[in-house]
């Protein structure tokens, strides 16, 4: 028995490409003391596996060459010498793309509970670290209040959809979308509940948030960067908060940026623009998890996963998050019959 995985071979300069990646197969990992064997069932496929992918200075080392690609993931725990996980456990935690994992007491995974009555896509969804981000960003960095104004680029995202739906139930007056093309416009509003949406594609951005949002934004959960945070920074209230979550606008780009000239509305409005990682709130976890699981079987938080299935095909799922084909959360199918069934 063999471990399929897929490994970086040369450094990108924009999307993905076939000779960026190759699949290589290795022995199955032997589960030591204090150790548990993973079956790989399903990954997390997140933009900023792309910034990894780049000899770059980050939160985390850049994936080395020959390196298996760092992501999320969960599987079913077949072989266990610790104390933490037991046979036939579903675990949640830094798996990358291959077919088996090893959880290690510097590489531990969270056990997923089963009988919650949401299936595996879900809760690596809303209850995974999309949905953790989108809690932590909106509630503690963007101490977002009853009665604001919120606007959310990415909105037909998966953090995105997530952000806007958490300030909807937490009594936000207006939550206004930015997404791209009229069919994930209409997607933010018809699904997501989103009150209006705002196409980043078409003329005029900076002057369309204005209209939308004639008293300015309270809150403005950023995942793009680039001309589209621009356009929002102008747009800023009294005293607003400003939560960096990604830039996704600008991972692939090759291109010399002009830069972002709005930031002296910063020094106008008062306001706080602030960056962060979600890994910084892994210790409540647990907390945003129950609340979103709520608002998930209560059917105040509506979700679609885009699941492609083949561990061969996640460079391609990855290059989805970019090319504005994905709905929803993008999700690779490893192993199908690793369930919370």
């Amino acid at each position: 028995m063999s471990n399929r995985q897929v490994v970086l071979k040369q450094r990108p300069s924009g999307l993905v490409k076939e000779t960026t990646t190759a699949v290589v197969s290795s022995p199955v990992p032997t589960c030591g003391p204090d150790e548990a064997l993973v079956r790989v069932g399903i990954l997390s496929i997140d933009p900023t596996i792309r910034t990894w992918m780049d000899d770059a200075p980050g939160y985390l080392p850049p994936i080395g060459i020959d390196d298996v690609i760092r992501s999320g993931g969960a599987g079913v725990v077949t072989e266990s010498r610790s104390s933490r996980y037991n046979v036939g456990d579903i675990v949640f935690g830094m798996t990358g793309w291959q077919e088996w994992s090893l959880a290690t007491e510097e590489n531990r995974y969270s056990v997923i509970p089963k009988g919650m009555g949401l299936d595996l896509p879900t809760v690596m969804n809303v209850l995974g670290i999309t949905g953790i981000t989108a809690y932590f960003g909106m509630l503690d960095v963007g101490e977002m209040r009853d009665g604001d104004v919120v606007l959310v680029s990415g909105a037909a995202g998966a953090t995105g959809s997530v952000a806007g739906q958490i300030a909807k139930a937490r009594g936000a007056k207006k939550v206004v979308g930015i997404a791209g093309g009229p069919e994930k416009c209409a997607e933010v509003v018809e699904l997501y509940g989103f009150d209006e949406c705002l196409d980043y594609k078409e003329p005029k951005l900076l002057q369309r948030i204005r209209a939308a949002c004639p008293e300015g934004v309270n809150v403005y959960f950023d995942n793009v960067g680039g001309d589209v945070l621009d356009a929002a920074l102008a747009n800023v209230a009294m005293n607003a908060r400003v939560v960096l979550c990604g830039a996704i606008s600008q991972y692939n780009d090759t291109s010399a940026s002009t830069g972002i000239k709005n930031t002296f509305m910063l020094i106008v409005r008062r306001a706080k623009m602030e960056g962060f990682i979600v890994l910084d709130y892994t210790s409540r976890y647990p907390e945003a998890q129950m609340e979103l699981a709520g608002l998930v079987l209560n059917g105040s938080l509506r979700h679609q996963e885009e699941i492609v299935t083949g561990l061969e095909h996640a460079p391609d799922a990855l290059n989805m998050l970019f090319s504005g084909k994905n709905h929803g959360k993008t999700l690779v199918m490893v192993d199908e019959t690793v369930t919370l069934d």
